[in-house]
């Protein structure tokens, strides 16, 4: 298994650490094995440049894809709906990475716990103590809750991580999960 190392080098993840996402068929599979899927996008997903499109634009084909509910925190609901997506909730981070680890929240539709989170577009800082919480709290039955970082940067408190990443490298990642999700 590849071994990577934080992007912020300061910042000491503990004995357990991301699996780093090698391929991104890995995310791909993840997915779709998923019983409850939640994809949770963030204020920087609007912010960097990528080549043909922007990240949110990335995560809006991957939830219309496999049918994924989105939470968008802080001003990203309007985006989504400049954009078409009106499958997106509006939630603070705090507050989503909260009711994540409630046993009792039976998510946005009333249907039962998520066992899969997808997360990107969030300051790295802010990942890493959502994902530090739902790593050591988000119990599901006899399972913690799975987590998946499509951030550029490693992040070591998900359950599965991007490496460190170049833009040309991310965007091809995103690129290609969008492709093996929308082949069935």
């Amino acid at each position: 298994m590849a071994k990577t190392e934080s992007w912020q080098i300061a910042e000491i993840p503990g004995p357990t650490r991301a699996f780093v996402v090698s391929k991104p068929k890995i995310v791909s599979a993840l997915i779709k094995r998923s019983k409850r899927p939640l994809l949770v996008v963030g204020h920087e997903s609007t912010v960097e440049e990528l080549d043909e499109k922007k990240p949110i634009d990335y995560t809006i084909m991957i939830a219309k894809a496999v049918k994924i509910p989105v939470v968008a925190t802080a001003h990203i609901i309007g985006e989504f709906k400049k954009r078409g997506c009106k499958a997106a909730a509006s939630m603070s981070l705090v507050e989503i990475g909260d009711r994540l680890k409630d046993p009792s929240w039976m998510g946005l539709d009333g249907k039962g716990q998520y066992d899969l989170v997808l997360m990107v577009g969030f300051s790295y800082y802010m990942s890493w103590l959502i994902l530090s919480g739902l790593k050591h709290f988000a119990l599901r039955g006899d399972k913690y809750l799975m987590t998946i970082s499509i951030d550029r940067y490693y992040q070591p408190q998900a359950s599965w991580s991007f490496p460190n990443l170049s833009l040309e490298k991310w965007e091809e990642n995103l690129k290609n999960i969008v492709e093996e999700l929308k082949v069935k």
